[in-house]
């Protein structure tokens, strides 16, 4: 009895908060951590914690198509993954090639429309895995409804490294001039994957880091951060829409403080320095609260140019 009226205050909980939702990011990167400490926990041997872990990535993706985000970033095998001892190893190894030929595949996977791509070294996995992802790659090319990432031997700061030598190397090379350098030359250079940069990034497990984790797209951005105490394992649907309205609040933040800043710009200077102030205030009008809106119509009233 106390099962089935836990199970129906969850689902209660789940209306609640998706009836608070008002969109979603466009971009949620995820760091799956506490697999091996579930296992522990359950007195389970280590495979099965990767295996549940890997359930419950299933039903992210379902999540991520349920509310109209765009792309699903998943940190499935770090870089330093490769210092872990040789049996683990194989063992994920092992996980991630099956879940690639499942979900290349999967119906709901092509009904969705998912797009899957590999970021990271992905020449330093076994060569039974890169067929794998060439595979889950080739089956997903023509989608883009939503895209699906996968960081395989990813580490953020090998990344950066690297597109940091291809841009060394051009310049050396005569190919390009230094002064060009800019944002969009060093993104070029990045691991092909991401279309857009990370806006939530959501950690499992309890430890509250990003762990080296798409720092280009993700701090460049300044992406939301949500950290949870769940392993990934138990991750439920409840803990998801919490990282979506924390991501929300957080916009709705941003979006007042700057809709604020710019009031307060039209209030103190002249009529010929208003254009750009009062684009940004008119862009973020709705982000204040009411009080503030009237103040906004008072200012537009008052800076109204004569017939």
């Amino acid at each position: 009895m106390l099962s089935w009226v836990r199970r129906q205050a969850v689902k209660g909980y789940e209306r609640v908060l998706r009836w608070e939702l008002s969109g979603a990011p466009a971009h949620v990167a995820v760091i799956q951590d506490g697999n091996r400490r579930y296992a522990r926990k359950a007195g389970e041997e280590k495979t099965e914690g990767y295996r549940e872990g890997a359930e419950t990535t299933e039903q992210v993706l379902d999540w991520c198509d349920e509310l109209g985000i765009r792309e699903l970033t998943l940190y499935a095998f770090s870089s330093e993954n490769f210092e872990r001892p040789k049996e683990e190893r194989e063992t994920l190894f092992d996980l991630i090639e099956e879940k690639l030929y499942e979900f290349a595949d999967a119906d709901r996977v092509h009904d969705a429309e998912v797009r899957i791509r590999a970021i990271g070294e992905t020449h330093r996995l076994p060569d039974r895995v890169q067929d794998a992802v060439r595979y889950a790659e080739s089956r997903t090319a023509d989608y883009d409804r939503l895209q699906l990432n996968i960081a395989l031997a990813y580490g953020g700061r090998e990344e950066l490294l690297g597109a940091a030598r291809d841009v060394a190397r051009d310049v050396a090379a005569g190919d390009l001039d230094p002064d060009d350098i800019d944002a969009e030359t060093v993104a070029g250079q990045l691991y092909e994957g991401p279309v857009r940069d990370v806006d939530l990034i959501i950690r499992t497990g309890g430890d509250e880091r990003t762990s080296n984790f798409l720092p280009w797209h993700a701090n460049g951005n300044e992406a939301a951060a949500f950290f949870c105490t769940p392993y990934w394992p138990e991750f439920r649907k409840i803990d998801f829409l919490r990282a979506i309205r924390t991501y929300e609040h957080r916009e709705e933040s941003w979006r007042t403080a700057r809709a604020r800043r710019a009031l307060a710009l039209v209030r103190a200077v002249g009529t010929a320095e208003l254009d750009e102030a009062r684009t940004v205030l008119q862009r973020f009008r709705d982000a204040l609260p009411s009080e503030d809106r009237e103040a906004v119509e008072a200012v537009d009233e008052e800076f109204e140019p004569a017939d």
